[in-house]
């Protein structure tokens, strides 16, 4: 199938084309029928499938139609919510490159920064706002912001939301639209709480499911090697070094092992920066820039804040922290082997780490290859329960003092 298939309106055609886009994405050509048709849709794929496209081009193709050329007052007719200020930024980027030969006008909201010229914009009037969820509910809660003709509800990367405990302010965003509107909900997986939550809100919606979340792309090749946790800053300067790596993502589990990280990276002279929810939003765009334009080589990053790191040619990511849920490791290692590329995907393994890799094994069903030919390996022997014990061993562990008495009786005898 082609976009030109889709039935879409000739100037969002025009857009696609010149963004080289030819074919959809399984979730693509599934999910824009349905939002075409006007019915609600739960879609389920993994990071780098296209989803911000699936929903963003049926949504501009449906508005267009409403407020065509027309220059009168905007309203809100779609609403975006997402978890982090970069993915929001970057759905708002779609926006506006599928829709740049429309009248549809898009702006973005989020915490950490000022509300004034977020709030100048919105009196101007738009079309689509994509906001993160406490920085929406502030500014409706003062008056700024109006949902009663609303179109679209689109709940992006929900699994995410549920994690970071926006779920609450999920259910009351959702009590701020109407009734009628049309709902879309996507997320990178679907455990139980997130079908709960959208059987609660979505009318009679269609299923779509692609790309298992079980599955690693065929062309990112997979390893792990097993290093003591105290090693593991001078294993990846090791490797960055050795195999000349100058553009990485590395994730870590926490914010301050970022920073660890970065700041063992810097000593050695290797370009390095973090990105992770205590920094502004200034610096985490500015370093976001730098890595895309490979004026930063490696970028830390915990989970959160790489949602909305969108880079097509990324050749390695590196798991310096291996995660504690699995499929968390699916989503990390998708963001390299992109758009027919190949890439790398380099797993650290402390002793206690070992159950994690077992649970990722398992859940994509392969074995990662572990690479043994590094300085910091500890072995991963467990002691035979049925080897015989060492006498001599057991002797001295029985009498510590055995051998410095029998040196002493030994002088003894020379002295005398």
């Amino acid at each position: 199938m082609t976009f030109s298939e889709l039935n879409l309106l000739k100037n969002i055609q025009q857009s696609l084309i010149e963004e080289g886009y030819e074919n959809p994405t399984p979730i693509q050509e599934q999910a824009i029928p349905i939002i075409l048709e006007g019915t609600d849709l739960v879609g389920c794929a993994q990071t780098g499938t296209g989803k911000t496209a699936a929903f963003a081009i049926p949504i501009i193709n449906t508005l267009h139609r409403i407020v065509g050329s027309s220059n009168k007052k905007k309203y809100i007719r779609t609403l975006v919510v997402t978890p982090t200020r970069e993915l929001a930024i970057q759905i708002d980027e779609s926006f506006n490159t599928y829709g740049k030969y429309t009248n549809i006008r898009s702006m973005v909201i989020f915490g950490g920064v000022s509300q004034v010229p977020q709030v100048d914009q919105l009196k101007k009037g738009i079309d689509i706002l994509i906001a993160t969820p406490g920085r929406l509910l502030d500014l409706h809660k003062q008056g700024f912001i109006d949902l009663d003709h609303l179109h679209f509800l689109v709940l992006d990367e929900a699994d995410q939301m549920l994690d970071m405990g926006f779920i609450n302010d999920v259910k009351k965003i959702i009590k701020l639209t109407p009734d009628n509107r049309q709902t879309l909900l996507f997320s990178a997986t679907m455990p139980i709480a997130i079908r709960e939550l959208a059987d609660s809100f979505l009318t009679k919606p269609k299923y779509v499911s692609v790309t298992p979340i079980s599955s690693t792309a065929e062309n990112v090749k997979q390893k792990v090697y097993f290093v003591g946790k105290e090693d593991k800053r001078k294993l990846l300067y090791h490797i960055i070094r050795n195999d000349k790596i100058n553009n990485a993502l590395v994730f870590t589990r926490t914010k301050h092992g970022a920073d660890n990280v970065v700041k063992a990276l810097k000593k050695n002279g290797v370009s390095a920066e973090a990105i992770h929810g205590d920094k502004s939003q200034n610096a985490r765009q500015r370093v976001l820039e730098g890595f895309k334009n490979n004026e930063i080589s490696i970028l830390v990053a915990t989970d959160i804040a790489a949602r909305g790191i969108d880079i097509e040619s990324l050749p390695y990511v590196v798991n310096f922290d291996l995660p504690n849920i699995p499929e968390t490791y699916v989503h990390r290692i998708g963001r390299t082997g992109r758009a027919g590329n190949s890439g790398m995907a380099i797993s650290f393994c402390a002793k206690d780490e070992k159950p994690y890799l077992q649970d990722i094994e398992k859940l994509i069903r392969l074995k990662v290859k572990i690479e043994e030919d590094h300085p910091y390996p500890y072995s991963l022997v467990e002691p035979d329960p049925e080897a015989k014990p060492d006498l001599r061993n057991k002797n001295k562990a029985k009498n510590p003092n055995a051998r410095k008495s029998e040196v002493s009786k030994k002088n003894k005898k020379r002295w005398y």
